[in-house]
């Protein structure tokens, strides 16, 4: 008998449920991988919650973890048992000491990557590449604005930018924030809490605003991300953290400036297992490096995952946070 994080309902942490399960064995093409850490994203309250849905009730969270490979099925090849693997692109069930999940999804984990930083990173780490290596596709010196930018994906954002030679002004909540931004590698600051966001884009750019906004909160930031992005630039809408935007009116980007606007998602970008194993050698390559670190601010017991939902809810993480089986 395993352990596993469900839930029979949504709504707040309360409904996070601690619970026995008994592991399936992995079909023809899938694996079963014995978790050793586990990712906390956004995203996994947005099931919870019911902005998304789950295929089914009661459902396991989460998408991101590492560990090892403890099963295979009879038609799977690229892997075999005791591989060290990580993933990050579904399907829900990463909140358990087990998963079962389609080979395809799986990377191979180097060495010198450990579990824990691994899931720290996966989700996160593959995002920001998406983002700034094939949505921006920068040749350097190019000034962008990120949203977030002492969050978990906006502080691995900060290196990779520094990284590529590209200038980035990160919107923060705090004083405390903003240094944790900089030291990160940002370029400058903006402290939405007393600034005003878009008045200060124009003064850091001389006027010019960006060529590429990148904005995972949503609603309550939309119309000041198109405030901020250049004629002809693009608004890079990723995330939900303030709710959905709804209600766009597509004749207010003729007005801005013939603006572009898209809205991708990892799976869109990693969706063979080619990519995706490209994608993840590259985060690999630059982590290795030491261009870019994680930074695990927070450990929860995988028990305790109603805990790590109620602070990451109230923003009072820092980084990436784990949960351990």
């Amino acid at each position: 008998m395993a352990k596993r994080i469900q839930i029979s309902r949504h709504g707040g942490p309360e409904v996070l449920e601690w619970v026995d399960c008994t592991p399936p064995e992995p079909g023809p093409h899938e694996v079963r991988v014995r978790n050793r850490a586990i990712g906390l994203n956004f995203i996994d309250t947005y099931y919870r919650s019911g902005l998304y849905a789950p295929p089914q009730l009661p459902s396991s969270l989460g998408t991101e973890g590492a560990g090892e490979v403890e099963a295979v099925g009879s038609a799977v090849e690229r892997f075999r048992v005791g591989d060290r693997v990580a993933y990050a692109t579904g399907p829900l069930g990463a909140y358990g000491e087990f998963h079962v999940l389609p080979a395809d999804r799986l990377v191979r984990l180097p060495d010198s990557i450990d579990f824990e930083q691994a899931a720290a990173a996966m989700l996160k780490g593959l995002t920001v590449q998406y983002l700034l290596r094939q949505i921006g596709r920068f040749q350097g010196g190019e000034t962008i604005l990120f949203h977030a930018a002492a969050g978990g994906v906006g502080s691995l954002a900060c290196q990779w930018a520094k990284a590529l030679g590209v200038r980035l002004i990160g919107t923060v909540g705090s004083p405390e924030k903003a240094e944790r931004a900089r030291a990160l590698g940002a370029w400058a600051t903006i402290d939405y809490s007393r600034e005003n966001v878009a008045q200060r884009v124009l003064e850091l750019t001389g006027g010019r605003k960006c060529p590429v906004v990148y904005d995972s909160i949503g609603k309550d930031t939309w119309e000041t991300s198109l405030d901020c992005v250049a004629p002809r630039g693009l608004l890079v809408s990723f995330g939900n953290a303030s709710g959905p935007v709804t209600g766009v009116n597509l004749g207010v980007l003729a007005q801005k400036g013939s603006l572009f606007v898209t809205r991708p998602q990892l799976a869109g970008y990693a969706d063979t297992p080619e990519r995706l194993q490209a994608m993840a050698d590259e985060l690999f390559a630059v982590l290795i490096s030491g261009q870019v670190r994680v930074e695990i601010g927070q450990r929860f017991p995988l028990a305790e995952a109603a805990r790590a939902h109620e602070a990451l809810a109230s923003r009072q993480t820092v980084g990436s946070t784990v949960l351990l089986p």
